[in-house]
């Protein structure tokens, strides 16, 4: 039945796959640097600098897609965005030269910035805010998932030939988008307890960015990815430092390729536990609306030391030399259990990683708590934006900082010691959830007044029931600035 329990939880689904393709997308490319380089006769950091570009395209591209998914009906942009980054990743697998593989990573990215924005708008729309916390979890965690995907499968189906990787994640696209013509079409504002029973349509409009910069929250919001994901960008690399362990005791690069891939998807795993983050998050926000942020806050800082140590638990791997994919991938599983210092490096970035994915739940939840529905895919994307310079930098500067310490740091090394320091970043990150936590309860009330206000004037008895966007943009301004409404 239409818009029944059972067919809001598919749309979940649907809307959770879509999110985690685009970093599947993304997370393809870093295991195959070498490979992809070596067949187009370009270095690794010529192929290095398509996935920097990939984050800033998709990026910027999010703000055109999330304002017009605000503005207008979000299921045709996001169908349209979805055959724009399948047309360009099947394109990424049939490149013959560097440029033509650059363009087509360029136009995957362009059409990427349409699924998380909009998704998230909707995916807003369809939980309520008691319960934000633990399905937004599900849904960071999606986007990790992918990740990990991505590169499992650019290191599972790519080490004998790079380009099926692009065709097969191409073909769960078009699946994907297929699944996604038969979802809820949600409307707007649809599980905010203010706007029960009413027909809610408010729709952004060019001068509420203003206002949208008036709520301080959302300025942390969004200005903390920027530290944060040049931490997290560095990460990519992780593949890069496992690989370069296995070459270092002697492993061919195509086995050494499985071994980094296999084990930065073990490592990676810890990102599950975001659950945990978002159910924390739920719960103190109960008792206080700064709940969510100080989770946020006390999880990035506590992680920091943790990656460091990570970096530079020295690791003894013990795999089958030109084995199959299946010999490799069960010896490094083996691995974890058999070697005491795999199982150790395995504990400390399980730990890690469950604290710095509470940051990701709670950061989407108070975008929810502190804006209306029709500013929600906009200050999304808007971090996102901020994000994806921060994840671009942090991909392209650790990348500059490897080779420069290569001078006086062997490889490994120099990739533990890069990698090592690029995680400090996170620390003014954990200061501005701090800041966002002083200024959230507030926010919070404002958006609350401004949607009852928003249902009393659907509610008039004169008949009056689609309210002024105007009047509604300046009656939150003067909440937020401490004057009456006029």
């Amino acid at each position: 039945m239409r818009g029944s329990k059972a067919h809001r939880a598919y749309s979940v689904i649907v809307f959770v796959v879509l999110a985690s393709l685009d970093n599947v997308a993304i997370g393809l490319v870093p295991p195959l640097y070498g490979f992809i380089g070596a067949e187009l006769h370009v270095g690794e950091g010529h192929i290095a600098l398509a996935t920097t570009v990939m984050f800033l395209v998709s990026a910027v591209a999010a703000i055109g897609f999330a304002y017009a998914g605000d503005r207008t009906d979000r299921k045709p942009v996001l169908l349209i965005g979805t055959g724009i980054w399948v047309a360009g990743t099947v394109w990424s697998g049939l490149s013959e030269s560097y440029p033509s593989f650059l363009m087509s990573q360029v136009l995957a990215a362009f059409g990427l910035g349409a699924v998380a924005s909009v998704s998230f708008a909707v995916v807003s729309d369809l939980i309520s805010p008691k319960r934000r916390g633990l399905v937004m979890s599900f849904w960071g965690l999606s986007q990790g998932l992918g990740t990990i995907a991505g590169t499992m499968v650019g290191g599972l189906l790519g080490h004998d030939d790079w380009r099926r990787p692009f065709l097969v994640t191409a073909g769960a696209g078009v699946i994907a988008a297929i699944a996604y013509l038969f979802t809820y079409n949600v409307p707007r504002g649809d599980s905010q307890p203010e706007l029960a029973g009413i027909d809610y349509d408010e729709r952004i409009h060019h001068d509420h960015l203003p206002v949208i910069l008036r709520r301080r929250t959302n300025v942390w919001l969004i200005l903390q990815g920027f530290s944060a994901q040049v931490a997290f960008g560095s990460l990519v690399w992780l593949p890069v430092l496992f690989r370069a362990r296995a070459e270092d005791q002697g492993y061919s690069a195509s086995t050494a390729v499985l071994v980094g891939s296999a084990f930065a998807t073990i490592f990676q795993l810890g990102g599950a536990l975001s659950i945990l983050g978002g159910l924390v998050g739920d719960r103190l926000q109960r008792r206080t609306p700064r709940g969510r942020a100080l989770v946020a806050a006390v999880g990035v800082l506590a992680a920091v030391p943790f990656y460091v140590v990570l970096f530079f638990v020295p690791m003894r791997i013990t795999v089958p030399e030109g084995g199959s994919s299946g010999a490799v991938i069960g010896a490094v599983l083996a691995n974890v259990f058999t070697e005491p210092t795999v199982g150790a490096c395995l504990a400390t970035a399980v730990f890690a990683l469950a604290l710095t994915s509470a940051n990701s739940p709670n950061w989407f939840a108070m975008i929810s708590d502190v804006n209306p529905p029709e500013h929600r895919g906009t200050v999304y994307s808007l971090g996102n934006l901020v994000n994806g310079f921060g994840r671009a930098g942090g991909n392209a500067l650790v990348g500059v900082a490897f080779r420069g310490l290569a001078t006086a740091f062997p490889p490994p090394l120099n990739y533990a010691v890069g990698l090592a320091a690029f995680q400090f970043f996170f620390v003014p990150t954990g200061i501005m959830y701090w800041l966002a936590s002083r200024t959230v309860a507030k926010d919070i009330s404002d958006t609350h007044e401004l949607l009852l206000a928003a249902r009393e004037s659907h509610l008039r008895p004169d008949g009056d029931v689609g309210g002024d966007p105007a009047a509604s943009v300046e009656r939150l301004a003067a909440q937020q600035d401490g004057r009456p409404d006029r």
